[in-house]
């Protein structure tokens, strides 16, 4: 698929019509940020999670009481988007619902993603309407990869520092289900220095209390990444690959012997008919 790349004299970024996915962030100096998809540890880059995050019960959901098939993380992720508009320095791309997606999950909609370069910034805006006659539900997050080490640390410590100093909660993931016991934090003041070891059950949720940004990274640099009405947030990576995914989210995966209706999921999102909802981060590149 032809990319569409947009960019400025500091950043320049590559956006896939599949999934409307970044597939690089590189600066002026030639330093590649994002993930490359490497299909040995995870094919994916920077993926929009739609309608769904992460799994359902036996991989299937219940709305208005008949059920569906719907795989990890929703379609979105895996479906041709159009090009919409674009610019030097934007690109909007747009999916429609159609009788594929009716099939799947039984409403109108549309979801824009809008990417954006702002000196060294990149922003990512989701919008997403209901052109339905009924509320609609749905979860929405982010799933950007970014290398670790970061372009020039190699050998240094990677950490990650919240905002606003917080120690929140941890819960992990059993068969891609939500477990209802919370774990103590792995945040002290805020920080946590990252270590492969952490991922070796998969990924880390913080469903609450990780506020809206932090600053990834080591030495003099880093990546100020910030986010808007996306209320949960998850760091993951596999042992030993070299990236580390910096993921906010509406919405989770279904909890552990919980409902698989998809308006019942954990911090899940209800539009009504004609509304939109938006969604967005901000990566800032330092150093």
């Amino acid at each position: 698929m032809r990319l569409t790349r947009i960019g400025n004299e500091h950043v320049t970024v590559e956006v896939s019509p599949l999934g409307s996915e970044m597939q690089s962030i590189v600066t002026s100096d030639g330093q590649s940020w994002l993930w490359d998809g490497d299909a040995a540890f995870w094919g994916g880059r920077s993926p929009v999670l739609f309608p769904m995050v992460g799994r359902a019960p036996n991989d299937h959901v219940s709305i208005d009481g008949q059920r569906y098939p719907m795989g990890q993380h929703g379609f979105a992720r895996r479906s041709e988007f159009e090009l919409a508009d674009s610019g030097t320095d934007f690109c909007r791309f747009e999916l429609r619902s159609g009788q594929a997606s009716h099939s799947i999950y039984p409403f109108a909609f549309l979801l824009a993603l809008e990417h954006r370069v702002v000196g060294r910034a990149v922003t990512v805006t989701a919008e997403v309407t209901n052109l339905d006659h009924r509320p609609m539900p749905f979860g929405i997050g982010f799933h950007p990869a970014f290398v670790w080490p970061l372009p020039g640390c190699e050998g240094l410590e990677h950490k990650v520092v919240l905002e606003n100093g917080g120690e929140p909660a941890l819960m992990r993931l059993s068969g891609g289900l939500v477990r209802l016991d919370k774990l103590p934090s792995p945040f002290r003041d805020g920080e946590l220095v990252l270590d492969p070891d952490l991922f070796a059950t998969d990924a880390m949720l913080f469903p609450e209390g990780a506020g809206a940004g932090l600053r990834y990274g080591a030495g003099d640099k880093a990546i100020r990444f910030t986010w808007e009405n996306l209320p949960n947030f998850a760091l993951w990576s596999k042992p030993g690959a070299p990236f580390v995914c910096l993921e906010p989210w509406h919405g989770t995966a279904a909890e552990v012997g919980g409902s698989d209706a998809l308006a019942e999921r954990p911090y899940g999102e209800v539009l009504g008919p004609g509304a939109t909802g938006r969604y967005g981060l901000r990566v800032e590149l330092v150093g």
